[in-house]
């Protein structure tokens, strides 16, 4: 019999076999989880912050942003309804935001 290198265990228990099967999505959703707890309100603040004041169309370097327990809220008054509609959708992307508060107003000229 030609010997393949591979080396299997003699046998292996019922408890070690579920064990192997589930051990992956256990960790998998531990990551998950941490990765959760690892946003929290000052990072998301720092990157809406980044990413509205970053962006080209809602320049929104002075807008006011208000995170607590992942609810992003925005303050403050844009030119046009596509640029407060543009934040919101940004904030709702940032990891961590789980609801985004847009009282954002137009400005009248």
């Amino acid at each position: 019999m030609h010997s393949t290198g591979v080396q299997w265990p003699e046998k292996m228990n019922r408890r070690q076999i579920i064990l192997s099967l589930f051990a992956p999505a256990l960790l998998a959703s531990a990551g998950a989880a941490f990765t959760d707890k690892e946003a929290s309100d000052d990072s998301i603040y720092d990157h809406v912050k980044r990413r509205l004041a970053n962006d080209p169309d809602v320049k929104g370097g002075a807008l006011e942003i208000d995170v607590k327990q992942g609810v992003v809220t925005l303050r403050g008054t844009v030119e046009t309804d596509k640029q407060r509609q543009k934040a919101e959708k940004l904030a709702k992307k940032i990891t961590g935001v789980k609801r985004v508060v847009n009282e954002l107003k137009l400005s009248r000229k």
